[in-house]
């Protein structure tokens, strides 16, 4: 889609409804300190009024008792929606149905169902445990048939670096989809046209469930080359942080207008659906949303 040409004197920015729905993933902390930091990014997001808020699961499962502390606390003591991740990696089905028992129980009715990361002791392969799911799409089987959760799971628009192809990979993203699951949340990226190209080859194998992009502002460059997979890193992106690395005030201000700039192209194509992966710092992300023309739905504290 070709956006319409700005007037010489309308800002990037400007006439932008806020129209919008956003989600927000935080991960549980380790320390007191950094507890404090996620709940003051929470405090801080939550008069956005997200749609959900998701809470990762770490390798091999190793943040469990975390990410379940961090999403209890979130039904308790907000209005938020809480998402929890859970991942099949190191349990049996009757682990994952207790994990899931201990979710529902708690209130909590929105799963993030992935395959999951393996531990540094595997190698880096996944193994499947001998009594549990073997791929995601069987752990979305297992939970629907558990609970009536509302089930969301991970696409690729640059494909998923252990896919044999990108043919095998939205396959594989179907038979997530077709085991129950209501939306995909994508990797994060930098190529709208990557994006909009999945997006294409999604609804033309029948997938059309919403496949919210996944945004990650740059708070470390250093930090994105690591995460990035399979995902392209423009060198467009690498010129605008050039020279950052110990300025983090200029980074942040950077990342904002970068991330902002790629949500405007998104919107610009029809996308009004965002996932932030924040990191626990609610700046940039609040930033974004500002520029997208999104207001607090409630006072901030």
């Amino acid at each position: 889609m070709t956006a319409s040409p700005r007037p010489a004197e309308q800002p990037l920015f400007a006439g932008l409804p806020g129209d919008i729905s956003v989600s927000f993933e935080f991960f549980p902390p380790k320390t007191e300190k950094m507890e404090a930091q996620l709940w003051d990014a929470i405090n801080q997001l939550a008069p956005l009024d997200p749609s959900f808020v998701s809470v990762t699961y770490g390798a091999g499962g190793s943040t469990r008792e975390r990410t379940h502390a961090t999403v209890a606390r979130l039904v308790r003591e907000t209005h938020l929606v809480p998402a929890a991740h859970l991942t099949c990696v190191g349990a049996s089905k009757a682990e994952i149905d207790e994990i899931a028992d201990q979710y529902w129980d708690a209130g909590v009715r929105h799963i993030v169902a992935l395959r999951g990361d393996p531990p540094p002791t595997d190698g880096g392969r996944f193994v499947p445990h001998p009594q549990g799911y073997a791929s995601a799409a069987q752990l979305v089987e297992g939970l629907r048939c558990r609970h009536a959760f509302d089930l969301s799971v991970a696409a690729y628009p640059e494909v998923h670096p252990e896919a044999t192809s990108a043919e095998a990979d939205l396959d594989n993203l179907k038979r997530k989809i077709d085991a129950g699951a209501s939306r995909a949340i994508t990797q994060f990226f930098f190529s709208t046209d990557a994006y909009f190209r999945f997006l294409d080859k999604a609804l033309a194998a029948g997938i059309t469930a919403p496949i919210l992009p996944g945004i990650m502002p740059v708070t470390s460059f250093a930090a994105i080359r690591r995460m990035s997979g399979n995902t392209e890193i423009p060198a467009w992106l690498e010129t605008m942080f050039d020279g950052l690395d110990d300025q983090p005030g200029p980074r942040a201000l950077v990342a904002a207008v970068a991330a902002a700039d790629l949500c405007k192209r998104l919107y610009e194509g029809g996308v009004r659906d965002f996932h932030f992966y924040t990191l626990n710092k609610a700046e940039q992300a609040y930033a974004v949303c500002q520029l997208l023309g999104l207001r607090p739905k409630e006072p901030i504290e």
